[in-house]
Protein backbone atom coordinates (compact mmCIF):
# COMPACT_ATOMS: atom_id res chain seq x y z
CA UNK A 1 0.00 0.00 0.00
CA UNK A 2 1.33 3.48 -0.74
CA UNK A 3 1.76 5.88 2.66
CA UNK A 4 0.32 9.35 2.11
CA UNK A 5 2.75 11.52 3.91
CA UNK A 6 1.79 15.66 4.95
CA UNK A 7 5.11 17.88 4.73
CA UNK A 8 4.51 21.57 5.06
CA UNK A 9 7.06 24.35 6.32
CA UNK A 10 5.37 25.87 9.58
CA UNK A 11 6.44 28.51 12.10
CA UNK A 12 6.82 27.71 16.18
CA UNK A 13 3.42 28.99 16.40
CA UNK A 14 1.99 26.32 13.97
CA UNK A 15 1.46 29.19 10.81
CA UNK A 16 1.80 27.81 7.45
CA UNK A 17 0.39 30.56 5.19
CA UNK A 18 3.13 31.53 2.20
CA UNK A 19 5.95 30.42 3.38
CA UNK A 20 7.89 31.10 0.04
CA UNK A 21 5.85 35.13 -0.16
CA UNK A 22 4.18 34.94 -3.43
CA UNK A 23 0.66 34.51 -2.46
CA UNK A 24 0.35 38.04 -0.63
CA UNK A 25 0.51 37.35 2.60
CA UNK A 26 1.78 40.09 5.25
CA UNK A 27 4.36 38.51 6.28
CA UNK A 28 5.06 36.17 3.47
CA UNK A 29 8.54 34.86 2.77
CA UNK A 30 9.18 34.22 6.51
CA UNK A 31 10.86 30.63 5.44
CA UNK A 32 13.28 32.26 2.72
CA UNK A 33 16.40 33.41 5.28
CA UNK A 34 16.50 29.96 7.21
CA UNK A 35 16.35 27.45 4.28
CA UNK A 36 19.85 26.03 3.82
CA UNK A 37 21.71 22.76 2.30
CA UNK A 38 20.30 20.83 5.30
CA UNK A 39 17.05 21.90 4.97
CA UNK A 40 17.24 21.26 0.94
CA UNK A 41 18.65 18.04 1.72
CA UNK A 42 15.76 16.77 3.47
CA UNK A 43 13.48 17.81 1.27
CA UNK A 44 14.98 16.34 -1.79
CA UNK A 45 14.72 13.16 0.06
CA UNK A 46 11.40 13.38 0.60
CA UNK A 47 10.59 14.07 -2.67
CA UNK A 48 12.56 10.81 -4.05
CA UNK A 49 10.65 9.05 -1.50
CA UNK A 50 7.66 9.93 -3.59
CA UNK A 51 6.40 9.09 -7.21
CA UNK A 52 3.37 11.09 -6.98
CA UNK A 53 2.24 14.45 -5.48
CA UNK A 54 -1.41 15.28 -4.02
CA UNK A 55 -2.14 19.17 -3.85
CA UNK A 56 -4.63 21.74 -3.52
CA UNK A 57 -6.10 24.16 -6.39
CA UNK A 58 -3.66 27.13 -4.50
CA UNK A 59 -0.90 25.46 -3.87
CA UNK A 60 -0.92 23.25 -6.85
CA UNK A 61 -1.33 26.64 -9.24
CA UNK A 62 1.42 28.52 -7.44
CA UNK A 63 3.84 25.27 -8.23
CA UNK A 64 2.56 25.29 -11.80
CA UNK A 65 3.48 28.72 -12.34
CA UNK A 66 6.79 28.45 -11.30
CA UNK A 67 8.63 25.42 -11.09
CA UNK A 68 8.47 24.72 -15.07
CA UNK A 69 11.03 27.33 -15.49
CA UNK A 70 12.92 26.35 -12.95
CA UNK A 71 16.75 23.87 -13.24
CA UNK A 72 19.23 23.05 -10.56
CA UNK A 73 21.98 20.73 -9.97
CA UNK A 74 20.68 18.66 -7.52
CA UNK A 75 17.69 17.27 -9.57
CA UNK A 76 15.19 18.72 -7.39
CA UNK A 77 13.42 20.70 -9.94
CA UNK A 78 13.93 17.71 -12.69
CA UNK A 79 11.69 15.57 -10.16
CA UNK A 80 9.22 17.97 -9.23
CA UNK A 81 8.57 18.82 -12.86
CA UNK A 82 8.06 15.28 -13.93
CA UNK A 83 6.19 13.73 -11.13
CA UNK A 84 2.35 13.21 -11.57
CA UNK A 85 0.38 15.23 -9.71
CA UNK A 86 -3.45 15.25 -9.27
CA UNK A 87 -4.91 17.96 -7.96
CA UNK A 88 -8.10 18.44 -5.57
CA UNK A 89 -10.17 21.48 -6.98
CA UNK A 90 -14.16 21.61 -7.57
CA UNK A 91 -13.64 24.71 -9.72
CA UNK A 92 -10.19 23.61 -11.87
CA UNK A 93 -11.04 21.79 -15.43
CA UNK A 94 -9.50 19.23 -17.24
CA UNK A 95 -6.79 19.52 -19.05
CA UNK A 96 -4.39 20.65 -16.43
CA UNK A 97 -0.70 21.42 -16.91
CA UNK A 98 2.84 20.56 -15.37
CA UNK A 99 1.90 16.73 -15.82
CA UNK A 100 -0.93 16.87 -13.56
CA UNK A 101 -4.76 14.97 -13.30
CA UNK A 102 -7.35 16.58 -11.85
CA UNK A 103 -8.76 14.17 -8.52
CA UNK A 104 -12.31 13.67 -9.34
CA UNK A 105 -15.11 13.04 -6.98
CA UNK A 106 -14.93 12.62 -3.74
CA UNK A 107 -11.42 13.60 -2.47
CA UNK A 108 -11.46 11.05 0.77
CA UNK A 109 -12.57 8.23 -1.52
CA UNK A 110 -10.41 8.80 -3.90
CA UNK A 111 -7.34 8.68 -1.99
CA UNK A 112 -8.42 5.95 -0.16
CA UNK A 113 -8.12 3.98 -3.19
CA UNK A 114 -5.10 5.78 -4.02
CA UNK A 115 -3.76 4.28 -0.86
CA UNK A 116 -4.31 0.55 -1.33
CA UNK A 117 -1.94 0.42 -4.65
CA UNK A 118 1.65 -0.41 -4.38
CA UNK A 119 3.67 2.46 -4.97
CA UNK A 120 6.14 4.98 -3.39
CA UNK A 121 4.87 7.81 -1.19
CA UNK A 122 1.86 9.93 -2.25
CA UNK A 123 3.77 13.09 -1.27
CA UNK A 124 1.11 16.48 0.28
CA UNK A 125 3.16 19.63 0.12
CA UNK A 126 1.37 22.76 1.47
CA UNK A 127 -2.19 22.09 0.29
CA UNK A 128 -3.61 23.01 4.29
CA UNK A 129 -7.14 23.05 3.36
CA UNK A 130 -6.93 19.30 1.38
CA UNK A 131 -4.62 18.01 4.21
CA UNK A 132 -7.21 18.80 6.89
CA UNK A 133 -9.58 16.73 4.64
CA UNK A 134 -7.28 13.92 4.94
CA UNK A 135 -6.79 14.45 8.51
CA UNK A 136 -10.49 14.11 9.12
CA UNK A 137 -11.11 10.77 7.09
CA UNK A 138 -7.92 9.14 9.28
CA UNK A 139 -6.10 9.35 5.54
CA UNK A 140 -2.57 10.66 6.79
CA UNK A 141 0.15 7.98 7.54
CA UNK A 142 2.85 10.51 7.93
CA UNK A 143 3.71 14.30 8.77
CA UNK A 144 6.74 15.89 8.19
CA UNK A 145 6.51 18.84 10.09
CA UNK A 146 9.40 21.75 9.04
CA UNK A 147 9.27 23.97 12.39
CA UNK A 148 11.14 27.06 11.86
CA UNK A 149 12.05 29.61 14.83
CA UNK A 150 9.88 32.44 13.75
CA UNK A 151 6.62 33.50 15.36
CA UNK A 152 4.21 34.97 13.11
CA UNK A 153 1.02 35.86 15.60
CA UNK A 154 -1.25 35.19 12.80
CA UNK A 155 -2.07 33.57 9.70
CA UNK A 156 -3.77 30.32 8.03
CA UNK A 157 -2.20 27.13 10.36
CA UNK A 158 -2.17 23.27 9.88
CA UNK A 159 -3.98 21.92 12.86
CA UNK A 160 -6.36 25.17 13.25
CA UNK A 161 -9.76 25.69 15.34
CA UNK A 162 -11.88 22.23 14.11
CA UNK A 163 -9.02 20.05 13.71
CA UNK A 164 -9.84 16.45 14.65
CA UNK A 165 -8.24 14.86 17.43
CA UNK A 166 -5.89 13.15 16.28
CA UNK A 167 -2.89 10.49 19.09
CA UNK A 168 0.62 11.14 17.05
CA UNK A 169 3.58 8.77 18.03
CA UNK A 170 6.88 11.21 17.23
CA UNK A 171 8.93 8.33 15.01
CA UNK A 172 12.11 10.58 13.98
CA UNK A 173 13.59 14.41 14.21
CA UNK A 174 16.43 16.30 12.27
CA UNK A 175 17.79 19.84 13.00
CA UNK A 176 19.24 21.82 10.37
CA UNK A 177 21.90 24.76 10.76
CA UNK A 178 19.80 27.46 11.31
CA UNK A 179 17.90 26.06 13.87
CA UNK A 180 14.68 24.63 11.43
CA UNK A 181 13.23 21.29 13.21
CA UNK A 182 11.81 18.55 11.45
CA UNK A 183 9.33 16.68 13.33
CA UNK A 184 8.53 13.43 12.12
CA UNK A 185 4.87 11.75 13.16
CA UNK A 186 2.83 8.86 12.51
CA UNK A 187 -0.47 8.01 13.88
CA UNK A 188 -0.39 6.01 17.52
CA UNK A 189 -1.22 2.95 17.43
CA UNK A 190 -4.65 3.02 18.49
CA UNK A 191 -5.10 5.58 15.46
CA UNK A 192 -3.79 4.05 12.90
CA UNK A 193 -6.12 0.67 13.74
CA UNK A 194 -8.99 2.67 13.95
CA UNK A 195 -8.36 4.25 10.33
CA UNK A 196 -7.33 1.52 8.43
CA UNK A 197 -9.37 0.99 5.82
CA UNK A 198 -12.03 -2.08 5.74
CA UNK A 199 -10.74 -4.96 4.19
CA UNK A 200 -13.80 -6.65 3.80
Amino acid sequence: MSKVVVSTFLTLDGVMEDPGGSEGFPHGGWQLPLFDQDLAAGVLEELFAADTLLLGRVTYQGFAAAWPSITDEEGFADRMNSLPKLVASTTLQEPLAWNATLLKGDVAAAVAELKRKPGQNVLVQGSGELARTLMRHGLVDEYRLWVHPIVLGGGKRLFGDGAPAAPLRLVDTNRTGTGVLLLIYQPAPEEAERSAPSQQ
